[in-house]
C-alpha cells in the first residue's frame, strides 16, 4: 500500500513539473500547426489539387519540406511526447477535482489522449527519419493482412466501430462545449472566451465528422472484404469530396479543422496543465 502511495506521489510530482508543463504547452503549438497543415491538405482535396496524404502524416511531411522543416518536425515530436507523458500521468493520478464516475471517465479520456499523442509523436519521428511509405498505404496493408487471418475481419470491423465511436464522441464533446472545463476561463477576457468556445465547437465537430467517416469506411472494408476502403482520414476526406455538394462539405470540414488548429494555440496559453 505504501509502495502504491509512493508511486502516486512520484507521478504527482512529475505531473507538476514546470519543465513538463512548458513542453506540453509547446506541444499544443505544434499540434495546432499540424492541424492547420492538415486543413490545408483537406482544402486541396476539396478542390482536386492534392498530391499528398490528407491526414496528419501528410501534414507533417508538408512541414518537413519547408525551410528548417526537419527541426520543426522533431520539435513537434518532442512536444507531443511531453503531452503524452502529461496525459498518461493524468490517467494514472490526475483529475482529482472530479469525483466518482466523472473522474473515472476523465481518466479514461486522458488514457485515450495518451495513445493519440504517442501515435502522432511516433508519426513525426518517422517523418523526421524520412520514412518513405505513407500512412494510408500502411493502414491498407495492415487491414489486408488482418483480413487474411482468423477472425481478422471481426477485428477490423471492431476497430472501425471504435474509430466511428470516437468520431461521434468528438462531435458530442464539441457540441456540448465540454472542452471548456479544461480551460482557465477565469483568466480569459469575454471576447477570448467566446472565441475559444466557437473555435473549440467547430474544431471538435469537424474532427468528429472526419473520424466518423473514417470509422464507417473501415467497417465497410471489413464487411465487403475490401482493404482499399480502409485508408484512414485520407479516404474519409476523399469520400466526403465525392458526395453531392462534396466540395462545400469538405471545405467546411477543412475550416473546422483549421479552427481546431487555432484553438490549440489558445490551449497552449489557457489549458489547465
Amino acid at each position: 500500500m505504501s509502495l502504491t502511495r509512493s508511486a502516486e506521489a512520484t507521478a504527482s510530482r512529475t505531473a507538476d513539473s514546470r519543465w513538463l508543463e512548458l513542453l506540453a504547452r509547446a506541444g499544443f503549438i505544434g499540434y495546432g500547426i499540424v492541424h492547420l497543415l492538415f486543413a490545408w491538405l483537406a482544402l486541396q482535396i476539396a478542390f482536386g489539387t492534392s498530391s499528398d496524404d490528407g491526414d496528419q502524416s501528410g501534414a507533417l511531411r508538408t512541414l518537413s519540406a519547408q525551410p528548417l522543416g526537419k527541426f520543426l518536425v522533431i520539435a513537434v515530436a518532442v512536444g507531443l511526447l511531453a503531452m503524452a507523458i502529461w496525459q498518461a500521468l493524468e490517467a494514472a493520478v490526475g483529475h482529482r477535482a472530479e469525483r466518482g464516475k466523472e473522474r473515472v471517465m476523465e481518466r479514461l479520456a486522458s488514457a485515450g489522449r495518451t495513445i493519440v499523442y504517442l501515435y502522432f509523436a511516433w508519426t513525426a519521428f518517422k517523418v523526421f527519419k524520412d520514412a518513405s511509405s505513407n500512412s494510408a498505404d500502411q493502414q491498407e496493408a495492415l487491414t489486408g493482412k488482418l483480413m487474411t487471418s482468423s477472425g481478422g475481419r471481426w477485428l477490423v470491423g471492431l476497430a472501425g466501430l471504435v474509430v466511428a465511436a470516437i468520431g461521434i464522441g468528438l462531435v458530442i464533446y464539441g457540441a456540448r462545449k465540454k472542452f471548456e472545463k479544461h480551460l482557465k476561463t477565469g483568466e480569459m477576457s469575454p471576447k477570448t472566451r467566446q472565441l475559444a468556445r466557437r473555435l473549440g465547437m467547430a474544431g471538435y465537430i469537424a474532427k468528429g465528422v472526419a473520424y466518423g467517416i473514417a470509422g464507417l469506411l473501415v467497417i465497410v472494408a471489413a464487411v465487403t472484404y475490401d482493404p482499399e476502403k480502409a485508408r484512414g482520414l485520407d479516404a474519409a476526406l476523399h469520400t466526403l469530396q465525392e458526395q453531392s455538394y462534396g466540395t462545400i462539405l469538405l471545405t467546411l470540414v477543412a475550416l473546422g479543422i483549421a479552427a481546431f488548429g487555432v484553438y490549440c494555440f489558445l490551449q497552449s496559453r489557457y489549458r489547465k496543465v
